[in-house]
Parts: C-alpha cells; sequence; structure tokens
C-alpha cells in the first residue's frame, strides 16, 4: 500500500495513512471491475479529493453470482487511529432498474439515527466525501448503471464502542469518514470533527446548554450537578478551542466546560490546547491569585495540584473564574459560559458562576 510522509519539527518522520473513506472507496472500484469484468484491481488505484492517486493492495476478494466483494486493511500510518488495522469490505452488486448508486450499511458500519449529522436519519454513516468518491468511481467504470454499494467493517460494531458513535446516535458500527482521504498523524482532525457533530447533534435535538470536559471524571461530575440529556455532554479532551470556536458560529445558550484544575489553570492563562504537552501552568499567576506569604511555596510547587492544596476552594474559584472570562471572549455571544474545576477524587471544588 502506498503511503506518504510528514515530517516533526526534529525531522523524524511519521507515516501519514489513509481514511476509511478512501479504503472504501478503493475496495469499492476493486469490486465493481470484478463485478464487470470478472477479474479485481490488485493493487487498486483511486484517486483522492486532493488529486493524489495511492494505490492499495487486496486483502479479501469474492467474486459469486450475482455480486463481487474486495477488502482492504485500513493503515492509518502512525496515527493512533482506533481503526488501524481494520478490514474495510465493499461488495457490490446489481441493483433494481432505475434505482442508480445507492449506499447500504455492512456488518460493523453504523446507521444514522438523529438528526444534526451530515447525513440524515435512517442512512448508513457513510459521510458525503466517501460517497461522491465511491459515486465517482461508479461513473468512471459503469456510467448509468444501477448499483448496490455495501460497505462494512470487520469487528466494526466493537471497535465503534471506542468512538463517539453511540453518543451521536449512529448505531451497529462505524462511520466511513474522510474529506481528503489521507490520515495526517496526531492532527486531531477527527477528534475535533467529532466534538463539532456532536454540537450539531444536540442543536438539532433542541437542546440550548451542552457540556465540554476535559475527561471521563470531569463528565461524571458535570453530569451529577447539571443532569443534563444525553446530547449535552461533548467528550472535548484537550480542545476546548476546538470546541469554542465551533459554537461561536453555531450557538447554544449555555455552554459549561468542566475540568481539572491544571486543565482549568491552562484555559485561565490563555491556552486553547489542555495537553500537558503543549504547554505549562503559569506558576507566577496562581501565585499572584494567593496570599503573598504563600507565593515561594507555590513558585516551587511540582505540580498544580500540589498549588491547589495550598489554595483550597477559594483558588479553584478564582480559577473558574479566569477560565470562563477567557473561554467567554473567545466565544463571543455564541453561548454563555461557566466553569466548573474538578479535583482528583471527581469532585466540583470551583465554579464560576
Amino acid at each position: 500500500m502506498a503511503d506518504a510522509e510528514e515530517f516533526t519539527p526534529d525531522d523524524r518522520p511519521l507515516r501519514r495513512g489513509w481514511t476509511t473513506g478512501a479504503c472504501a472507496t478503493a475496495a469499492t472500484k476493486s469490486a465493481l471491475r470484478a463485478l464487470l469484468t470478472g477479474s479485481f484491481d490488485d493493487p487498486v488505484t483511486i484517486t483522492l479529493p486532493g488529486g493524489q492517486q495511492p494505490a492499495f493492495a487486496l486483502a479479501h476478494e469474492t467474486l459469486a453470482d450475482g455480486f463481487a466483494e474486495a477488502g482492504i486493511v485500513k493503515d492509518a500510518g502512525d496515527d493512533p487511529d482506533v481503526t488501524h488495522g481494520a478490514l474495510v469490505v465493499a461488495r457490490v452488486a446489481r441493483g433494481a432498474a432505475g434505482t442508480g448508486v445507492t449506499f447500504h450499511a455492512g456488518e460493523g458500519v453504523g446507521t444514522v439515527t438523529k438528526p444534526g449529522l451530515p447525513i440524515g436519519p435512517g442512512e448508513p454513516a457513510i459521510n458525503p466525501v466517501p460517497r461522491r468518491m465511491m459515486l465517482q468511481v461508479a461513473e468512471e467504470l459503469a456510467p448509468g448503471a444501477d448499483i448496490t454499494i455495501t460497505i462494512g467493517v470487520r469487528d466494526g460494531a466493537k471497535l465503534a464502542e471506542k468512538t463517539w458513535n453511540p453518543r451521536l446516535g449512529i448505531v451497529g458500527g462505524l462511520s466511513i469518514l474522510g474529506t481528503t482521504g489521507i490520515v495526517i498523524p496526531y492532527s486531531c482532525a477527527a477528534w475535533i470533527a467529532s466534538i463539532q457533530r456532536g454540537v450539531d447533534v444536540a442543536r438539532a435535538a433542541g437542546l440550548t446548554h451542552v457540556v465540554g470536559a476535559t475527561g471521563d471524571l470531569s463528565e461524571r461530575a458535570a453530569r451529577a450537578r447539571l443532569g443534563l440529556p444525553e446530547e449535552a455532554y461533548l467528550d472535548m479532551g484537550d480542545f476546548v478551542g476546538g470546541l469554542l470556536k465551533y459554537l461561536k458560529r453555531h450557538k447554544v445558550e449555555r455552554v459549561t466546560i468542566a475540568g481539572g484544575f491544571a486543565k482549568m489553570a491552562k484555559l485561565a492563562q490563555g491556552a486553547m490546547d489542555l495537553h500537558s504537552s503543549r504547554g505549562t501552568v503559569d506558576l507566577p499567576m496562581l501565585a499572584d491569585l494567593l496570599p503573598a506569604e504563600l507565593r515561594e511555596r507555590v513558585l516551587a510547587a511540582n505540580t498544580a495540584n500540589a498549588v491547589l492544596a495550598l489554595g483550597g476552594p477559594e483558588l479553584a474559584v478564582q480559577v473558574a473564574r479566569r477560565a470562563r472570562d477567557v473561554a467567554q471572549h473567545l466565544v463571543g455571544d455564541g453561548a454563555q459560559v461557566d466553569v466548573l474545576v474538578i479535583d482528583r477524587t471527581g469532585q466540583i471544588v470551583g465554579e464560576s458562576g
């Protein structure tokens, strides 16, 4: 299988990979070729939206009476993608006269059940760009033909449990994704896209209050306090900037940001990516919020939680308020912001009000 490279700042190469949409398109092309001619393309070359033309080796092929099936093992490169190594299978068959090209969810591919996503309820979770790529293949090889395309992913239902799909109302398996066909290692684009789809689903459900939590502990605390419907809770991770920027354009009445003390301290100092590897807590800023006699102890602290132990709930409240002000400035009138600071035991120790 062809691959591409990008380089980190220290010139260590990271392999790029291919989306499930690119794999499904390549499998569809090879299966359709076999349905028409009796012979699979292996390797099979496709054209991505950006003009790149990667080649994919087949890992599975079946030619039977009335259908052809081809499978490709997804290579996500060096990205920690849950679908890396999954077998993406396309089954292509003749469709009923006048139906054109239709898409179906095979085993391991989900079905959309809630409004707000790019694909409507009742449809297989095959996103618009992969659909266009497969339609292009069908038009290239069999213009005007009536064809059914069924996409499946081996063990997809189990893999989907590790994704946003259950929360987004996609049941039964994975989504077939990709806008460029290429997975860029550690770009986190898929996570941010999932946050955005979560906002879309919440808005489509008529919710006016959403919650962005940095992790499971913070989300559980927010659930206990707020008691909102399932669709309101967004697994924001470290990408508070991605959530707030999207809410600036796709408005709700209220957003609650819930996270641990260290991450909320980073938000308070203006960070939009709260990951530990992309910035440290500003200890002098925290020291300025506490009595002068504590300053040296704060500056000598090894962790943010050690500072929280010195400052207690009053410090957590001040951090929550500063974090709220930063977030409110970014989101503008897209939402009214409040912040919850959660300690390591899962208790809310500071609220912005």
